[in-house]
């Protein structure tokens, strides 16, 4: 029996990450071994569910850098989706910023030509900020797969429920293992 390949599942400090077990479960159930990324401020929203999400995943999850000489306790990921994808962590990842173990990983992921989706989801506002579209086009000219709608805009801010965050496309977007 072959493993399931590894998924490393960011998620940003947005409504939907209070849902992370849904998109957990959605990744598991196509397939993937899923391990759980989070901002610092997304692991403040699920601080309380943090050891069931990693019994969940059976693996720890990560927000911060590990020290130099601490092992790895994840395995390697084989693909990355940010979902949610915030208006911040987007920004700083096509700024190529790496202030924090999310956008790290990112950026690494980025050199390492590693399958990369990213499923938006901020407010009206933020989506209209010039430096929103600047960030998406750049980070699909390095192949990042930004998913919006047909009119270009990220699942709204208001439909932040379990149900409603399109947890499956995110999922679906990925290359076919």
């Amino acid at each position: 029996m072959t493993k399931p390949p590894v998924l490393y599942l960011v998620a940003c400090a947005a409504s939907p990450t209070r849902h992370i077990r849904t998109g957990i479960e959605k990744a598991q159930a196509a397939g993937w071994n899923v391990c759980l990324i989070v901002t610092p401020s997304a692991y403040r929203w699920i601080e309380d569910d943090v050891p069931e999400l990693e019994r969940l995943t059976g693996h720890p999850v990560r927000s911060a850098h590990k020290l130099p000489d601490e092992p790895d306790v994840l395995p390697p990921a084989e693909a990355i989706v940010v979902a949610p994808a915030s208006f911040n962590t987007l920004n700083k990842w096509a700024a190529g910023i790496s202030d924090t173990l999310a956008l790290g990983l990112l950026n690494e992921a980025l050199g390492l030509g590693l399958p990369l989706v990213a499923l938006p989801h901020l407010n009206d506002a933020q989506a209209a900020h010039p430096a929103f579209g600047r960030s998406v086009a750049l980070l699909r000219e390095c192949g990042v797969t930004v998913l919006l709608d047909a009119e270009g805009k990220a699942p709204s801010i208001k439909e932040s429920g379990a149900d409603a965050y399109p947890w499956e496309a995110a999922f679906a977007a990925l290359p076919v293992r």
